[in-house]
């Protein structure tokens, strides 16, 4: 099983001045360990709740600390897990990723969602539409992104969206893999299963990888109404809910996630919730990484 670092709490010992070189250490710090993936939320806010911070509590733009990420990292895939369909026009989306993936030497992930997160949007102006609209919104996207990593530059018009060409130059060195987050069964597991590359569903200890199984299995239903080949698709949870990185707490983690890769989970992404993500890394790459990769 392979493990993703999702950044959740930028609010570090020394201020605004010690992000840049917080996340400097954490990009050498997860090459080191043997991370997978890095990701970092795309929110404008802080999550009020989450247990980190209110909402004045530092967040960073998500594209450009990726950006930064990928100056400091050499093999590490680089995502946001996920945007938010409304915080950018999709081809602006588009050319942002490319060039991540440019920049980085073809390790871009585009994360996409639908968008939940009210509070946050009404602050800066940012639309945010009603949940089914969002949803429109979301396919269009999907849409939007897959042509624009093609040949064809020609016009898109969708019901929201209307692009006159869809040119993008640079193209991704690679065509980044697209992951959509979210369990739902009706409409976001028919999104996976028609446009995306990978899903990401949410695991946490009280739950247990039965609840996950099924989500997957409407996912395969999902996959054989679309004539998708299910086993293409990476299956990956986001764990909500800490981790202990040490001895007895990465052997308990480890324990827990041999349910999920029996069930089909081949990624796990954890967040550092405390102010010290680089000690959490070094601790993962000592405890939690060598018995993931026995999974």
């Amino acid at each position: 099983m392979k493990l993703g670092v999702h950044l959740v709490n930028f609010d570090f010992p020394g201020g605004p001045a010690a992000i840049g070189p917080t996340l400097a250490r954490v990009g050498v710090a997860a090459e080191a360990a043997g991370v997978d993936n890095l990701s970092a939320m795309d929110h404008y806010l802080q999550i009020a709740g989450m247990g980190i911070g209110d909402v004045d509590a530092p967040m960073p733009e998500g594209y450009t600390t990726l950006a930064f990420l990928a100056a400091h990292t050499t093999s590490v895939e680089l995502q946001l897990l996920v945007t938010g369909v409304t915080y950018r026009h999709p081809g602006l989306l588009a050319k942002i990723v490319s060039t991540l993936d440019v920049l980085s030497g073809g390790r871009a992930v585009l994360g996409l969602g639908a968008a939940w997160y009210e509070r946050e949007h009404v602050p800066f102006g940012v639309p945010f539409p009603p949940l089914a609209e969002r949803f429109e919104r979301l396919e269009e996207t999907l849409q939007i992104v897959h042509q624009m990593w093609s040949d064809d530059d020609g016009p898109f018009h969708g019901k929201h969206y209307r692009l006159a060409e869809t040119i993008n130059s640079p193209q991704p060195l690679r065509r980044p893999p697209v992951m959509v987050g979210g369990g739902g069964e009706k409409k976001t597991l028919r999104l996976v299963a028609r446009y995306a590359d990978a899903t990401n569903l949410f695991a946490r200890p009280d739950t247990g990888p039965d609840q996950v199984r099924a989500k997957l299995d409407v996912l395969a239903e999902h996959c054989a109404r679309e004539g998708t080949d299910y086993d293409r698709i990476q299956k990956t949870v986001l764990w909500a809910a800490p981790v202990a990185a040490d001895a007895e707490g990465g052997k308990a983690f480890t324990d827990q996630l041999a349910g999920y890769a029996a069930v089909g989970i081949e990624e796990v992404h954890v967040m550092p919730w405390t102010g010290d993500p680089v000690g959490f890394i070094e601790g993962l790459g000592g405890h939690v990484i060598p018995r993931l990769k026995e999974l």
